[in-house]
């Protein structure tokens, strides 16, 4: 028998699995469907930084207001899934002292904390850090665990009468009349779906999903690569204070510390380039912070794809120096019931959830508010229940697989 839910979600990220948990929320019937297991995407693909604006807040301060205030809402719900470490960014002797400046600047006139440290007191916490280091900003990052993230997420959802399928996906997608009336589902599903809304959260992937609903969504993914090394014992997470590069931040794990990354354009985010050129060049500028990482070794490697929206994308090249998300109500484009949401950051997939949630309770006309801000996500206070959870929805990615314990 076909599955007739008021909201079919395509896309099992950290935002595709934040829309559901939001519209669960409201007294909405929803389902979501991946073809792979919670997290498999960009999501668990990250360096696990939880942002707090401070990197876009001189390119975009909109963006870094908004990375601000989640980063506070994800420290509040989120417990275990949020570990505080701080982050510093650093001016190196080669670095343009006026750029460190105007972030500072950028930063304050935003509200986000900063403090002008020197570098000799940074090395108390730091004793590695690179002799080049001349000055050092303190900001409110922090490490967030994408998979027990998801999976938190998800239990919320699920105890709230949403329903998730992973292995699950997408086929096709019949359009008539002006609306999506069926979503062919294969793998665990093998079955059709009558939804009422459809809301295309496939990040990267958002192309493809649009197309067969007859729209387009021009994306431009690019690859970057993450290097995970041996090494315990860092702090703080080290941001290079200069325009945004190939090899610029390190972020502390438990015994590993993981350096990041590139940017690079692909045309299909299931099938690129993955050189080992990228993996010399993210651990040689970042050892201009930290040296002794040019000498541990690896533990691990992989590559991430961002879901960038392509026309946001052409005055910078992909550099992603804004985050900004974009979405789409596709009634513009003649397709009633439709919408995609792309571009972000996991910081913000709360944000963008909410948002993209508001719509479609405008559409169904549903009026109940968002309450995702306030409610405080379930296990957050027991690892091992959150990490029997990532096991269940399949949600291990590699950007925290030293953290998770699953069974």
């Amino acid at each position: 028998m076909a599955l007739e839910p008021e909201v079919l979600v395509v896309g099992g990220g950290a935002t595709g699995v934040g829309v559901v948990r939001d519209l669960a929320l409201r007294g909405v019937d929803v389902t979501l469907v991946d073809r792979d297991g919670l997290c498999a995407g960009t999501t668990g693909r990250s360096h696990g930084l939880l942002h707090s604006g401070a990197r876009y807040a001189d390119s975009d301060p909109e963006g870094a207001t908004e990375c601000l205030a989640e980063s506070r809402t994800l420290r509040r719900i989120a417990g275990v899934c949020v570990r505080e470490t701080g982050g510093l960014f650093l001016e190196l002797a080669d670095d343009d002292p006026a750029y460190f400046d105007a972030k500072r600047a950028a930063c304050e006139s935003v509200g986000i904390p900063v403090d002008v440290v020197d570098p000799t007191i940074v090395r108390d916490r730091v004793p590695d850090l690179s002799a080049d280091a001349e000055r050092a900003m303190r900001v409110p990052d922090a490490v967030v665990s994408p998979s027990r993230l998801v999976a938190a997420t998800a239990l919320d959802a699920d105890r709230h009468g949403a329903t998730i399928h992973t292995h699950a996906p997408l086929e096709s997608l019949t359009v008539r009349d002006g609306a999506v009336t069926e979503a062919r589902v294969g793998g665990r599903v093998d079955d059709v779906i009558r939804p009422d809304y459809v809301v295309n959260a496939a990040g990267a992937w958002a192309g493809s999903v649009a197309e067969l609903a007859g729209v387009t969504v021009a994306m431009q993914p690019t690859r970057g690569v993450m290097v995970s090394v041996a090494y315990d014992g860092l702090g703080p997470v080290l941001n290079r204070c200069r325009t945004p590069a190939d090899g610029d931040i390190v972020v502390p794990h438990r015994e590993e510390v993981v350096l990041g990354t590139t940017s690079v354009p692909v045309r299909d985010p299931d099938d690129y380039e993955t050189p080992q050129r990228e993996v010399e060049t993210t651990i040689a500028e970042c050892a201009a912070m930290l040296p002794a990482v040019a000498e541990r070794p690896i533990v691990r490697r992989w590559w991430g794809v961002r879901p960038l929206y392509a026309p946001d994308e052409v005055d910078r090249g992909g550099r992603g120096i804004s985050r900004g998300f974009v979405r789409i109500d596709h009634a513009a484009d003649g397709v009633a019931n439709l919408a995609t949401i792309v571009g972000g950051k996991l910081t913000t997939h709360r944000l963008m959830a909410e948002s993209t949630a508001d719509l479609v309770c405008d559409r169904l006309g549903v009026d109940a508010p968002c309450r995702t801000a306030e409610r405080e996500l379930p296990a957050t206070d027991d690892p091992d229940r959150l990490d029997r959870a990532v096991a269940v929805f399949d949600g291990a990615g590699p950007a925290d697989a030293d953290v998770i314990d699953t069974p």
